[in-house]
């Protein structure tokens, strides 16, 4: 058990966070540009999502229950906790972004985003209103979905949820693996499909 709750439903929980950071990029996308697609994955999944707020919960707890480095607790008040929580949210996303982001670039030989365009960007992998934007979903959900969704899914049968846990977690990584792998080798974006929401019926969809 990691924090009451056993591994696999943890990875339940990984994979429907990295299926939600999935929709949230495409509604980011839609949003600004009119258009969805694959997020270079052939699976609706974005495992970096999972992996991050799954992290965060092993390393921070929730908001409420808030304990630094796993196990020593914040005597805060709620409001304080939330503040403190939202702030280690804002140094995690800021960092992943630029590690990530770099070494993108280093191993695959593109700009996998570029921030450049936003004000208050730290080199065009990060900026200042993305992260504090990704810090206040995180703890938004973090305070008030995390809790709930595992309680839910730990009233799943624990054969199921093992089995379940297990097939989404390897299809996850194999997807990841062998798409950044593609990457790698092409240079360049994995878009295999892209729907256009402004655009006439006719031209709706469209195929890599």
């Amino acid at each position: 058990m990691i924090k009451g709750y056993d591994i696999y439903s943890l990875g339940i929980m990984l994979a429907l966070i990295s299926f939600l950071g999935f929709l949230l990029e495409n509604l980011w996308l839609a949003a600004t540009k009119g258009f969805i697609d694959n997020r270079n994955m052939r699976l609706p999944f974005l495992m970096g999502y999972g992996v991050l707020v799954t992290g965060m919960y092993l390393l921070l707890g929730t908001p409420e229950n808030m304990l630094l480095w796993g196990d020593i607790p914040v005597n805060a008040s709620k409001g304080e906790k939330f503040f403190i929580y939202f702030l280690c949210s804002f140094g995690i996303v800021t960092a992943g972004e630029l590690i990530l982001g770099h070494l993108m670039e280093k191993l695959c030989g593109f700009e996998y985003w570029n921030y450049e365009r936003i004000p208050l960007h730290i080199t065009k992998y990060t900026s200042v209103p993305t992260s504090i934007g990704f810090a206040l979903i995180i703890t938004s959900f973090m305070g008030a979905c995390f809790e709930p969704i595992m309680g839910i899914i730990t009233l799943i049968n624990p054969k199921d949820i093992k089995s379940v846990s297990m097939i989404l977690i390897a299809a996850m990584t194999i997807d990841l693996a062998a798409n950044f792998i593609k990457m790698h080798k092409n240079h360049g974006l994995n878009v295999r499909w892209t729907i256009y929401i402004k655009r006439e019926p006719e031209n709706l969809f469209h195929k890599a």
